[in-house]
């Protein structure tokens, strides 16, 4: 559940940070569950305030890490900002709440060059250092599917899409090979967790960040910038293809790999959205998001 956030919420937040008083409190988009407004200060500047929600104060933690390794290593990132005394979060109600810095540019487009540019920020992603604050499981992949298995069982409801998620999950466990070059990855390269204007700013929430194998990054960007109007389109692959060779020429196993690597990340989307918005918080309105995915995975691409 989002929280509206209070003046005096705001207010409290900034001081920690010696930052001026809030002036304007704006909603920003994105996002399913946790808060994210956007703070305007008295003196002209602007910060992120984020109400972290959905996680746990010990899982925020683990996210703040991960974008510190990132940023260590050059990746353009939304590192909190300090709030007294080094800490980068602070609980109210054992809830984690942090500032970020304010990105100009607002989602990256899919234009040629911003794909390009997206593309060539993956690659170097890809060949950062491993760290323990990454998992190794995708949290909307596998582990995901045998939850929502668990939970037909309970309530002893199989539906035709977890009849069919069961079916193709269980093909393409067998298909991908399970020696693809791995490195960090983001996990969910949508356009409302990239901020840009023609080039990559920063990437945003890596709670679904994880180590495996680089090309699934790749073809999770594809799904998620890729196609219009239901359909793929041939031009958008290219140019996020061409950006990240420029950086990280893909192996031979993993060009193999792509057509299922990327009928598992499209499988990932529709699973995470039919247990979020069917199974987890039924909601009328968003039941049916997770068949835009479904009517993906009938459409073939040449990679």
């Amino acid at each position: 559940m989002k929280t509206r956030v209070t003046e005096l919420e705001a207010g409290w937040l900034v001081s920690l940070a010696g930052f001026p008083e809030v002036r304007t409190i704006e909603p920003l988009q994105g996002g399913w569950d946790n808060t994210n407004v956007l703070l305007g200060l008295s003196d002209g500047s602007r910060v992120v305030l984020k109400v972290w929600n959905a996680n746990t104060v010990e899982e925020v933690l683990r996210v703040i890490k991960r974008h510190c390794h990132l940023d260590r290593h050059g990746i353009p990132t939304a590192v909190p900002l300090e709030l007294g005394e080094g800490g980068l979060h602070a609980e109210r109600d054992g809830v984690a709440w942090t500032l970020l810095p304010f990105f100009e540019g607002g989602m990256l487009d899919s234009d040629e060059s911003s794909l390009r540019s997206l593309g060539q920020t993956m690659a170097r992603l890809h060949q950062i250092p491993l760290d323990e604050c990454f998992p190794d499981d995708y949290r909307m992949g596998w582990s995901l599917f045998d939850r929502m298995y668990a939970m037909a069982d309970e309530a002893n409801e199989w539906t035709d899409f977890l009849v069919n998620l069961k079916e193709e999950s269980g093909k393409l466990r067998g298909i991908i090979p399970k020696d693809l070059p791995r490195g960090v990855l983001h996990g969910d390269l949508f356009p409302d967790n990239v901020i840009g204007e023609g080039s990559v700013s920063a990437i945003l929430d890596l709670e679904e960040a994880w180590i495996g194998p680089c090309a699934f990054d790749l073809v999770m960007a594809f799904v998620g910038f890729g196609w219009q109007d239901g359909a793929p389109l041939r031009e958008r692959w290219d140019a996020l293809l061409a950006g990240y060779q420029s950086v990280r020429p893909l192996t031979d196993s993993e060009r193999e790999a792509l057509p299922a690597l990327h009928q598992y990340a499209t499988l990932s989307i529709a699973a995470w959205r039919y247990w979020k918005h069917v199974m987890s918080e039924p909601d009328e309105e968003l039941a049916e998001r997770y068949l835009e995915m479904v009517d993906r995975l009938k459409i073939e691409f040449e990679f």
